[in-house]
């Protein structure tokens, strides 16, 4: 499935209406928040159809999986949504994971807790706000592209960046740190942030992580940000994203891509967007000097042209 769908769900006491972007989209939320009665609802119209008292409009079916038979439940569900209420503990599984990670459909997660197993946005995690007879989705974490805190409006000029992994995001921005004399790490892992950053409470840090599978370690780690005067974090797509966006391809049709994303990635083919962008990436570029590999930088991605490009789509961030 790709594309975006829009969901209207709702009683004559209450509505329900949003949109859904990937393939994983989370909500959270205290008790008495409208969670639970959402999925109760999509439960309803699944078991009534049109004549039960919950109507539902959307371009695809909508179901509710749960309990020990979730198994046997996703494998007759193609092409459509799932919702899956909290108290499900399945969804914390590496077993889940597997089972939706080449299906064609997108899931809808009601949970309180981080799913580390599944690789969502810090963009798709949502609460329900509610208004009268009305309930929608409203982001937990913002706009993906700003650097959180998201009251900075000055540039920053970091003392020290730390990535998640040590691929050739970190290879770039180990070379450029060298260049301005900024002590860069690696956390070898997103699961290793949150660590990282307790031990070294007393640094002034920068993160760089990939935004589109960092949700489930987001809610930690924002919550030290929010504690401590000396951390940012910048959560761009993922690094290959920064390239692309660059400009440096010139390439019409990645224009046409980056500009709505969710029309060209396929959630059975990608798990997340960061693979998707990686293999777009790789795609573009090979056969030319800009060839792309995951693991190994490339030494012409740190010529000053090509270098400063990626450099300029990090707003508010001065490394060079």
């Amino acid at each position: 499935m790709k594309g975006i769908h829009k969901v209207i769900v709702g009683t004559k006491y209450l509505k329900y209406e949003f949109e859904l972007r990937r393939n994983l989209t989370i909500i959270r939320g205290d008790s008495a928040t409208g969670k639970t009665t959402l999925v109760d609802m999509i439960r309803t119209h699944m078991n009534d159809g049109e004549s039960g008292p919950v109507t539902l409009n959307c371009d695809k079916r909508c179901y509710v999986v749960e309990g020990n038979l979730w198994k046997g439940q996703l494998d007759n569900i193609q092409d459509s949504i799932v919702f899956i209420d909290e108290g499900n503990e399945f969804v914390k599984t590496k077993d889940f994971a597997r089972a939706i990670q080449q299906t064609d459909n997108y899931y809808v997660i009601v949970t309180r807790e981080g799913l580390p197993a599944l690789p969502y946005s810090v963009e798709e995690v949502y609460g329900i706000r509610t208004s009268g007879k009305y309930g929608a989705l409203k982001q937990s974490y913002h706009s993906l592209y700003r650097i959180y805190p998201d009251s900075t409006t000055e540039n920053i000029k970091p003392e020290k960046i730390l990535t998640e992994d040590s691929n050739s995001g970190y290879q770039f921005f180990d070379a450029v740190c060298k260049e301005q004399q900024i002590q860069c790490d690696t956390a070898n892992g997103k699961s290793n942030v949150f660590s990282y950053l307790k031990a070294h409470r007393d640094e002034k840090i920068m993160v760089i992580a990939d935004g589109a599978a960092f949700g489930p370690e987001m809610d930690r780690v924002l919550q030290l940000v929010q504690t401590r005067e000396n951390l940012v974090l910048y959560l761009p797509e993922s690094f290959e994203w920064l390239i692309l966006s660059s400009g440096i391809l010139k390439d019409a049709e990645t224009t046409q891509i980056l500009q709505t994303p969710s029309g060209y990635i396929d959630s059975k083919e990608y798990f997340s967007w960061e693979r998707y962008f990686t293999a777009l990436l790789t795609e573009k570029t090979t056969g030319t000097y800009l060839n792309y590999t995951k693991k190994t930088l490339n030494g012409a991605y740190l010529g000053d042209g090509v270098k400063n490009a990626i450099l300029g789509q990090m707003k508010n961030v001065k490394l060079n």
